[in-house]
């Protein structure tokens, strides 16, 4: 278990790097002595459980940020987007390939599956430091005491739900560890949740809705028990906990406010995503927001990089104008059409698909679509100053639409390009605009710079009760729910109940949550709930458990609605096909953590090499000993 010497042994061991900010480097096998900045000596103090908590908050950030973000890979196995590097063969794209027990798995030009597995596993290192020595320091209140105890009770909470819809069943540690373990044993998903439950049933007492922003809120762990109850079939407590949040103080944001709010020629939606508004004390949707500014330390060096992220690469010199077929389109910063500072210098990463950009757009009034917070490529302009002279006809003028009878004269190579170069992507999300660091240097504006980002607010509050509700049968309640998000947007109100269920809600959360919430997550969610109550999906099917890797509503919603998955004859520029396959409704565990877990026993997926060897995980939580110290 290399990595998981350096990450569940070595992080959950190893208390003394909490101190100093989180795990040791990970190209490190094993821990370094303990220092004198032990958690003994540093953990003694509500200050110092105070900075313990920022860390944790910090810790959640990075799934958001940095070039191919981890939520990349989260979105590329599901309905909503592909990866589309198309000139390299080692990206995510032909996934019955690439995602193996043994592959790379933590690399910007691959995936970050493993990048997940090791942050989780370090955050919940963290949390249970906290928790095992929260009664280290001397309390001035019980209130105080217990508000901590509750947040590390989240953070826990959290990494684990991520961890059970990415990986399935995982190991559970419930305490800090202060020697090496390798005997870990795979427990249920479900015994797993339940303990979930509990400790956010403990949060929701003692947490805050007074809380700074950046912190989490009595409304965030709320909003993580519904999640939770969700996934454990227990819809009554779900609406119970969703409720709690939504006839709390949080409301939706439905009218202009913050840095922009005098400018005309925009609307809330693009006021709600303004990096400067996002952590406002009077933004009532914000229910746990992560804080990345330049100003403030530990900002992420090289910024949000969203824009190079989600952006198509429309500067790659391919994009010929229709008069003389000159490349048309450039990312020279020109003083009349600086299409890069407008728009960012995208690369493509995130290529979404002709359902999340197109289809699910059904109505000309929602704002989320609406000309100037939404982008098509058609809204560019041919800019190239070499256009001046060799075609000037087109300079200055839109994008020509390609057709199947014009592609090859629009692009340089063909319809390949259209992957990666040619797709609409929602601009009031992306758009992070430019700050102190010079407009000369790439990364900023063009990539995106530093920015506060949600992780949760109360917009997806109302689509997971609205999704509870479905789940009971009661659409009209459902939809009244649905309709208060729609309504917000001026989006057509739904009206039919009868038309309304999961694909309804999953059309309405990638509408609203795009690169908030980590869709393979919660599309895993949602097949495990079908498999868990046989309840039949709106495609006739209905699933179980035992044959999850090989049957679920995963992957029949994924080739649904994914044209690149689903279409056999779409290929990049370097040869690759895009395949997915039923049993990447989980991920696999890497294997080399697996291989040196000795005197224990950590199930491989099914569906993946090694899973032959899984033996039964356990049915309860259980405390394994140690087996050696260092």
């Amino acid at each position: 278990m290399k990595k998981i010497n350096k990450n569940i042994i070595k992080c959950l061991a190893v208390a003394a790097v909490f101190a100093a900010g989180g795990c040791t480097k990970r190209s490190e096998l094993v821990p370094s002595a303990p220092s004198k900045f032990t958690p003994d000596v540093t953990l003694t103090t509500p200050a110092a459980f105070k900075n313990a908590l920022a860390t944790l908050n910090l810790s959640v950030r990075f799934e958001y940020f940095g070039d191919s973000a981890p939520m990349l890979t989260e979105s590329i196995f599901t309905d909503a987007a592909v990866e589309g590097t198309t000139d390299k063969t080692t990206p995510a794209q032909d996934l019955n390939a690439r995602i193996t027990p043994t592959a790379q798995l933590d690399n910007d030009d691959y995936n970050k599956i493993g990048r997940y597995w090791y942050a989780w596993w370090e955050g919940i290192h963290d949390a249970n430091v906290i928790i095992s020595r929260i009664d280290n320091a001397k309390w001035t209140t019980p209130e105080d005491r217990n508000l901590t105890l509750a947040t590390a009770y989240f953070h826990r909470a959290y990494r684990y739900y991520r961890l059970v819809h990415e990986f399935g069943d995982v190991p559970i540690v419930l305490k800090e560890e202060t020697t090496v373990n390798t005997a870990y044993f795979t427990t249920q998903r479900m015994v797993i949740l339940k303990q979930m439950k509990t400790d956010l049933e403990f949060a929701v007492q003692h947490l805050t809705d007074a809380n700074d922003k950046g912190t989490v809120s009595k409304g965030a762990a709320y909003h993580l028990l519904t999640k939770v109850d969700l996934a454990m079939g227990l819809f009554d407590d779900a609406i119970t906990a969703s409720s709690s949040v939504i006839n709390g103080p949080y409301h939706l944001m439905t009218t202009r406010f913050g840095v922009v709010a005098n400018d005309l020629s925009r609307n809330v939606i693009w006021d709600l995503h303004r990096p400067e508004n996002k952590a406002l004390a009077g933004n009532t949707e914000a229910l746990y927001v992560v804080l990345d500014r330049e100003t403030l330390d530990g900002a992420t060096p090289s910024g949000s990089q969203v824009m190079r992220n989600c952006v198509p690469m429309w500067h790659n010199g391919t994009i010929l104008t229709p008069g003389a077929h000159k490349p048309g389109i450039s990312d020279k910063v020109t003083e009349e059409f600086p299409l890069t500072l407008w728009y960012g210098r995208g690369i493509g990463r995130l290529r979404g698909t002709p359902y999340a950009t197109k289809y699910i757009w059904t109505d000309n009034t929602d704002l989320r679509h609406a000309p100037g917070n939404w982008m098509n490529m058609t809204d560019l302009v041919y800019n190239s100053p070499a256009i001046k002279t060799s075609d000037p006809a087109w300079y200055g003028k839109k994008l020509v639409q390609y057709t199947p009878d014009n592609v090859n004269q629009v692009f340089l190579n063909g319809p390949r390009d259209t992957i990666r170069t040619w797709f609409g992507w929602p601009h009031y999300k992306t758009f992070i605009g430019s700050g102190p660091i010079a407009v000369d240097k790439w990364w900023s504006p063009p990539r995106g710079t530093n920015t506060d980002w949600y992780v949760f607010r109360l917009a997806e509050t109302y689509l997971l009760r609205a999704e509870a509700y479905i789940w009971k049968g009661q659409n009209a309640l459902a939809m009244a729910d649905i309709n208060m998000v729609r309504a917000r947007a001026q989006a057509q109100l739904l009206t039919d109940p009868s038309k309304v269920n999961i694909g309804t809600i999953l059309d309405e959360r990638q509408r609203e949550l795009y690169w908030e919430e980590p869709r393979k997550t919660e599309l895993t969610r949602i097949a495990y709930i079908f498999a868990q109550t046989g309840i039949t999906a709106y495609n006739g099917k209905s699933y179980n458990v035992a044959n999850f890797s090989t049957s679920n509503f995963f992957y029949d919603r994924i080739m649904e609605k994914n044209d690149f998955y689903k279409n056999p004859n779409v290929v990049t520029n370097s040869g690759n096909h895009f395949t997915i396959s039923p049993y990447h409704v989980l991920w696999p565990i890497p294997q080399s953590d697996i291989d040196l877990n000795i005197n224990g026993h950590i199930n491989q997926n099914k569906g993946y090499s090694g899973s032959e060897t899984n033996i039964p995980p356990l049915d309860k939580i259980t405390v394994a000993k140690p087996v050696k110290k260092f």
